[in-house]
């Protein structure tokens, strides 16, 4: 079924490019990078074929992602940083998200945000996301865009250049790279129960410490 979906993607996303060019891969990768799972995967191979065929160059292909990784990034950003912050103080608590867990990721973004976002550009799944997160913690605007465009262009470049040497077989890509990508989801998957055993613990041990300080029922 997931195969059957990534092929009928594939067609459409390399129509598109085929007609639209530079554009449509900047807008692509835009999309990408706005927490809509996109895959770069198929957009930046089939740039590369293109650059094989003689259409594209390989530093227009890459910049044109770069570019459109950027664009989406910021609007992201910016969501996260106006909407985002209210919604996760006022519903936070229904995800296990206390205020506390929002000063520590402030925290995060403060001390290790260029790092963080400079590396999760080169990372499947993460570099969808990270936008938001980094808004909402209100990482500073400026060194967020430099290393959100300079994190995106090995990325883009790389993915431009497996295209380009694989040349019809362009596609065969994403079976290695889906490989990856579930290794990445396993450590998500392990993060986020992580975190749910760290918070729900001493929810659970008040819960029964309460319930002990009840004397036992008469028979």
């Amino acid at each position: 079924m997931i195969t059957k979906i990534l092929e009928v993607l594939a067609g459409w996303v390399t129509s598109a490019i085929s007609a639209g060019g530079y554009p449509i891969v900047c807008l692509f990768m835009a999309i990408e990078s706005a927490c809509i799972p996109l895959p770069s995967e198929i957009i930046m191979p089939f740039a590369g074929f293109l650059v094989h065929e003689g259409r594209f160059s390989i530093w227009g292909a890459t910049l044109a992602g770069a570019f459109g990784n950027l664009i989406g990034s910021v609007a992201t950003y910016w969501i996260g940083y106006h909407g985002g912050r209210p919604a996760v103080i006022r519903w936070g608590k229904y995800i296990l998200f206390s205020e506390r867990d929002l000063n520590n990721a402030d925290r995060f973004f403060a001390r290790f945000g260029n790092a963080a976002v400079f590396i999760s550009r080169m990372l499947p799944i993460v570099r969808t996301f990270i936008s938001l997160p980094a808004g909402i913690s209100r990482m500073k605007f400026w060194p967020f865009a430099i290393y959100s465009f300079i994190g995106a262009i090995p990325w883009c470049w790389l993915l431009t250049y497996i295209g380009v040497k694989l040349g019809q077989n362009w596609n065969t890509i994403g079976q290695y790279l889906h490989k990856f990508d579930y290794a990445v989801a396993v450590l998500i998957l392990l993060g986020i129960a992580w975190y749910l055993h760290h918070h729900l613990k001493p929810i659970l041990a008040r819960r029964k410490e309460t319930q002990g300080n009840f004397p036992p029922r008469n028979l």
